[in-house]
């Protein structure tokens, strides 16, 4: 109990907040956490949009055109 006391009297406003990942970036650990949350997202998001492009390609497309080869 003593510790934790003598830690809030040396950090005064700054007790109980969050910390940022460098001194010198204004981010906390929570915005970082969330960066690599949307980026995974939109990763996948993106990995989807090219399969469902490659597949329209490739079976589609030629389905659709199979009657205009001369």
């Amino acid at each position: 109990m003593g510790d934790s006391k003598r830690r809030k009297e040396s950090l005064g406003d700054k007790y109980g907040q969050e910390e940022n990942i460098l001194p010198w970036l204004p981010v906390k650990k929570s915005q970082a956490n969330q960066f690599v949350s949307w980026s995974t997202r939109g990763a996948w998001i993106g990995i989807g949009v090219l399969v469902l492009y490659w597949v329209t390609v490739r079976f589609i497309g030629p389905a659709f055109g199979w009657w205009q080869v001369n």
